[in-house]
């Protein structure tokens, strides 16, 4: 067989089907190679990896099945047309975590500055749809440099096809954006909408307008890690809910998270085998939480001896620390945990703890994770700054989020329990499924100090030893209103257990409530407080 001349300047095509894969197998090599040695060498210069070795990290070995590999842009003009790489700038397909099926894009921000062109947001586009549509996961490696300027409002578009997606897929399948380099303007908005936010220290960094923006307009001098880097948003903002300092770690930590969470609102989180005994007895708690209600201690200990082998991961860890939002396991079975952690502002509740715990609770309800809350609260943190600051309606999506809640919910008094801050926390009054209590707990309106003051004023006034009167009247108080069983002689409370029994009691609890079905009124949706 003869092959007929090419036109000038074009090879010679094949013309039989082992031609044809052999020019396949050419193209892919081209594909999966990218830009090139020296574009790689540049990436991994500044400490990063590829989006090829991201997704080889992130994803069981061999189980990465990559969908349009060989997309290019149809983009003319400043001369787009002579520089059309396969890929696009974004690698996009599925694989297993754990035997699961997840989806995931990863920019590579060797082609373009892994900026968003209509090609590349089409290729994400598709795959989150195929999340959606198939109920898995989607898992973003983010590392590029915002819309294709080249490409003007198209790039746009695409963004905002993104976030439709985003919101669309909220509450149905777990979406976790994983930042590994820049992400600036409103190519914040895609994670800022997702369940979970990484961050690696150094090479990550968020804001709606860089540095050069802000000096030009406030005339601030800030870095780029001091605007957005991922201590700022994991300590002070709360954009991120964690931050590690290499690659590697952070993409472990997303493989661990995902094992807590279900493939969609349908299932539930998958269960475990374990060896940690479900009636072990916790004798530690019995030293561990001081009977003095104005002494501090480490909520986390506490978490530790319940949860199974005393594994659990702490969400926002460095954010709000007065309030403690964690994932564990209670028998093999996934729990979340909302708790007061005595050690920072006593515990209280204040603006931000509010809103760590809010919307935490929220995702918990989504995904169908039972709620463990441990209460030691003295109240809402006081002050002009948090009443100016909107505490009421801040406080207010946590008292939304758990009424909103239809997962097995149970509560927890360890010590102090006062006030609004009482109620607020999954109180029975607030459709808690079972409240139960340590013989320490104190319940009441508020401190006892605090209530001998207002009830018998008069009576401390006109003593001859004001202070002498005040600890009978502060003893008498306690006895009446703040012994441990008070709550339960009226029902408040469920029961009141030996802290040793602690864990036991919560596995058959938890046990008992996992066939519990709720139904919300029928509705578009609610309109939380904002």
């Amino acid at each position: 067989m003869t092959t007929a001349p090419a036109p000038a300047g074009r090879a010679l095509e094949p013309t039989d089907i082992r031609g044809r894969v052999a020019e396949l197998h050419s193209i892919r090599e081209q594909a999966l190679a990218g830009p090139g040695g020296r574009a790689t060498a540049a990436q991994h210069a500044k400490g990063k990896l590829t989006a090829r070795e991201r997704i080889e990290l992130l994803l069981d070995p061999g189980s990465f099945q990559e969908v349009e590999q060989l997309r290019r842009h149809r983009a003319t003009g400043f001369g787009m047309e002579v520089k059309k790489p396969y890929t696009d700038g974004v690698v996009t397909g599925w694989g297993t975590v754990e035997g699961r099926t997840v989806f995931v894009y990863a920019h590579d921000f060797r082609i373009f500055g892994g900026a968003l062109g209509e090609a590349h947001a089409t290729k994400i586009h598709k795959i989150m749809d195929m999340a959606l549509a198939t109920g898995a996961p989607l898992v973003s490696l983010n590392d590029g440099a915002g819309a294709r300027i080249q490409e003007g409002v198209s790039a746009l578009a695409g963004y905002g096809g993104i976030f439709q997606r985003n919101t669309r897929a909220s509450g149905v399948i777990p979406q976790i954006s994983v930042m590994l380099g820049p992400c600036a303007g409103g190519a914040a908005y895609s994670p800022a909408l997702s369940d979970f936010v990484f961050m690696v220290r150094d090479t990550s960094q968020m804001f709606i307008t860089g540095p050069d923006v802000v000096r030009a307009v406030t005339g601030e001098e800030i870095s780029q890690n001091g605007l957005g880097g991922a201590d700022v948003h994991a300590e002070t903002s709360g954009v991120a809910h964690f931050a590690y300092d290499d690659e590697e770690t952070c993409l472990a930590e997303v493989r661990y998270l995902l094992t807590l969470l279900p493939q969609n609102n349908r299932e539930a989180p998958p269960a475990q085998p374990t060896a940690d005994p479900a009636g072990r007895r916790g004798e530690v708690l019995l030293d561990l939480v001081p009977a003095d209600g104005n002494r501090p201690y480490d909520m986390r200990r506490v978490i530790e001896e319940i949860v199974d082998d005393g594994e659990f991961l702490e969400v926002h860890e460095r954010w709000a620390r007065n309030i403690i939002c964690a994932l564990a396991r209670l028998d093999g079975r996934v729990v979340a945990v909302v708790a007061n952690q005595p050690q920072v502002l006593a515990g209280v509740l204040d603006i931000a703890a509010s809103e760590k715990a809010a919307r935490f609770v929220q995702m918990c309800d989504a995904f169908n994770i039972p709620i463990l809350t441990l209460l030691d609260v003295p109240g809402f943190l006081p002050g002009v700054d948090q009443e100016h600051g909107g505490i009421i309606r801040h406080g207010a999506k946590l008292l939304y989020a758990y009424c909103n809640a239809t997962v097995p919910r149970i509560s927890l008094i360890l010590r102090k329990a006062y006030g609004g801050a009482y109620i607020v926390m999954d109180s029975q009054s607030i459709g808690a499924d079972l409240t139960l209590a340590w013989p320490t707990n104190e319940i009441a309106v508020m401190g006892a100090e605090g209530a001998a003051n207002v009830i018998f004023r008069r009576q401390i006034a006109a003593a001859e030893d004001p202070e002498a009167m005040r600890q009978k009247m502060v003893k008498e108080y306690k006895s009446e209103l703040m012994h441990p069983y008070y709550a339960a002689e009226r029902g408040l409370v469920d029961d009141v257990i030996d802290p040793a029994q602690t864990r036991e009691v919560l596995v058959k609890s938890l046990a008992m409530l996992r066939s519990k079905h709720a139904d919300l009124p029928s509705r578009k949706h609610g309109n939380p407080p904002q």
